[in-house]
Formats: C-alpha cells, sequence, structure tokens
C-alpha cells in the first residue's frame, strides 16, 4: 500500500442557471466546452461526485477507494469511527452571475429521515465582489411557522428576509435551517457537510433552455426552517498577517484564515482529523517528507491524518482557508 502524502484531485466542473466566467477569469481554472460554470467540486465524497487523485502515486483512486484502503490513517480515528467510508466534507468554489435561489438545508436528523443522508451546514469565505454585492442569510425578524407562510403566499417573503452587504474577505456561517441564497457578483469558496439536499424555496421565476421552471420545495421547506432572528449572521473577524485567524467553528468542521506574507511550519500533530488547505491568493509550497507540493490560488489540498508537520514555503505570499474537524 502507498504512502500517504498531501494530495490533489481532479477538480469537478458545473453548469448552473446562474453561473458565470470567474472560475476561469479569477481562478484560472478552465472549464472547457461548458457556457458558464457555477460550481466547482474540488474535495467531495459525495456518491455521484467522488473526487480522484490527480498527483502522485495514488493518482486515479477515488477518494471513497482511498477511505476504505486506509481509514484513520486517511481522515483520523474518530472521524472514520463516525462516517465510516464517507468523506465528512465537501469543498467548493461558486461564481453567481446571478442570483441563487432562495433555499434551506435540512439538519442531521430531518435529512436523515427523509433521504438517509446527513444534513447540509456550510460557511462561506467572499473572495471576489462585485460593488454593490449582496447576500442573504435568515430572516429580519422573528416569526411563525404561519407568518412565514402568510408571507411566501403573498409573494412578499423577500420582505422579512435579512439581506447584508457583501465584500471580499467577508465570512457567513449558515447552520442547517437558515434560509439564505447567494447574490449575483460573488465569488465564494464554500466548506459544507458532504450532502447535496437542498430545499428550494424560490426561485425568481426563472426558466431553464427550455422554458421550464425549477421545482420548489415549498412544503419540504417548513419543517427544516429555522424561524427564529439572530442579532448578527456575518462571522466577525479580525484580520492579522502571518498569524493563524480562526473564523469557524461547529461539530462539522473548524476553519481558519492563514494570510501569509512569509513561509511557515505548521504542526498537526495535536488533530485526530485530516486537514484542508483551500488557497484563496497567492500560491505556496508544502513541503513534506523530502517532496515539494505546489499549491496556487484556485487549488485545494488534502493532508491525510498521518501527516503532522509540513512547512508552507512561500517567496510571495499566499491566503489559504484551513479546514480539520475537531
Amino acid at each position: 500500500m502507498s504512502t500517504l502524502y498531501p494530495l490533489k484531485f481532479k477538480t469537478i466542473f458545473k453548469d448552473k442557471i446562474w453561473g458565470g466566467q470567474k472560475i476561469n477569469t479569477y481562478l484560472h481554472k478552465d472549464f472547457g466546452d461548458l457556457p458558464n460554470c457555477g460550481e466547482t467540486w474540488e474535495i467531495s465524497g459525495v456518491k455521484s461526485d467522488v473526487s480522484v487523485v490527480e498527483n502522485g502515486s495514488l493518482i486515479g483512486e477515488s477518494l471513497a477507494d482511498l477511505l476504505e484502503q486506509y481509514k484513520d490513517e486517511l481522515v483520523g480515528k474518530k472521524v472514520y469511527d463516525h462516517f465510516g467510508n464517507i468523506f465528512p466534507l465537501l469543498v467548493k468554489f461558486i461564481d453567481a452571475n446571478e442570483d441563487l435561489s432562495i433555499q434551506v438545508h435540512p439538519d442531521d436528523k430531518l435529512a436523515k429521515e427523509r433521504h438517509n443522508s446527513f444534513g447540509k451546514t456550510e460557511m462561506w469565505y467572499v473572495i471576489e465582489a462585485d460593488p454593490g454585492s449582496t447576500l442573504i442569510a435568515g430572516f429580519n425578524k422573528e416569526l411563525t411557522q404561519a407568518e412565514y407562510l402568510e408571507k411566501f403566499n403573498s409573494g412578499h417573503l423577500t420582505d422579512v428576509l435579512n439581506k447584508e452587504d457583501v465584500k471580499a474577505g467577508d465570512v457567513f456561517f449558515l447552520p442547517a435551517g437558515r434560509v439564505h441564497t447567494i447574490g449575483k457578483g460573488l465569488l465564494i469558496a464554500e466548506i459544507q457537510q458532504t450532502s447535496d439536499i437542498t430545499y428550494r424555496i424560490y426561485d425568481f421565476d426563472r426558466v431553464d433552455d427550455k422554458g421550464n421552471k425549477r421545482e420548489l420545495h415549498t412544503e419540504e421547506a417548513l419543517a427544516a426552517i429555522d424561524y427564529k432572528h439572530y442579532p448578527e449572521y456575518k462571522t466577525l473577524y479580525t484580520p492579522a498577517k502571518d498569524e493563524t485567524v480562526h473564523l469557524v467553528s461547529c461539530p462539522y468542521f473548524t476553519t481558519n484564515l492563514l494570510d501569509f506574507n512569509e513561509s511557515t511550519v505548521k504542526d498537526y500533530s495535536s488533530l485526530d482529523s485530516f486537514v484542508i488547505h483551500v488557497c484563496l491568493e497567492g500560491s505556496y509550497e508544502i513541503k513534506y517528507n523530502g517532496e515539494t507540493y505546489p499549491v496556487k490560488m484556485g487549488e485545494c489540498i488534502l493532508l491525510p491524518k498521518v501527516i503532522h508537520h509540513v512547512e508552507l514555503y512561500s517567496e510571495r505570499g499566499f491566503k489559504i482557508l484551513e479546514s480539520y474537524i475537531e
């Protein structure tokens, strides 16, 4: 059995009715003949789209195969005991050339009952934002289900949604149950639970190239929605150079921001988890076990649990999201 090393995977490109060109023009990822690209799936254990290794001796192996072979050596004992042969996180880049649908995701309990799936808690890091860009996260006041339905049925749902002005560097944590949408003009990195279950609440009456509206999930969404109001929907953090800045912690993932002008060494020996890097800006090289693994903007890399110490070498600096499970 091959020795594990920092793993890169082939990007899975998804064209979407709302997708654009920034995956190519900003992140420099060529999506070929697709008319647009709304999402890339960078590291995925979703059964319909399992990632495949594109570097080193394990090239061509799927993430599912690696989990079966290496088990806790890949993801950590606690993670493997809980998730088995399903990789627990899905990492995406999202380019919203138009507003996405207003939607909500079920939590673990509801998703298990209805779909035999995990729920979908997620976080967004805004990589780039056109001037005037907005997104929706949660409600702007407390609602009952009956009040929500009254707004929905009267065509005034958007009146009670919390709209946020957005700029590059903003972070939003979206627990399952929070109504949300990404607004046009935003390029986002997303870390989420391994789930592809979305309840579409409202789609702005859009039609596809065949003139068909996309399916709505009005009834399914009712039991999934968190109707509470929260004082703050944006994740507040203080940016800092050349140190690890904590962004989000939840049972499903912890994510930090590393904005470095210089090389650094990371010690992951205390973690019982894999680590994922998502490169948002710049480039660096991971030096491990006498080998060098280059990472540039728009790329992601998976550090298996058995990797404890790495050097992140960079001449010009880098900005990455660092995610793992605590």
